[in-house]
């Protein structure tokens, strides 16, 4: 799967479990917060795409999506970021 592809899904996948993804630019990585209450993961449009995806699937090693249905390109992608933070 694209790079692109697996940006789209996460998108996807955020809306499925009510978590709200803001894209911006700055001097930030990114990552997961908290703003009034509401769980958002923060985006950085100036990294590289690869960077952003991999801050996503870190983002989303947090949440539990055991029982949802995830696009298998997408599980192992989430799934190899897990591994390489042990």
């Amino acid at each position: 799967m694209k790079s692109e592809e697996l940006l789209e899904e996460f998108e996807l996948l955020s809306d499925r479990i009510g978590v709200k993804i803001i894209k911006g630019k700055g001097d930030f990585m990114g990552g997961n917060c908290t703003i009034n209450e509401e769980k958002v993961i923060v985006i950085n449009n100036n990294k590289p795409i690869e960077q952003r995806l991999n801050i996503l699937a870190k983002c989303f090693i947090e949440y539990d999506l055991d029982k949802l249905y995830i696009v298998p390109a997408l599980r192992a992608y989430i799934d190899d970021r897990q591994t390489l933070d042990l």
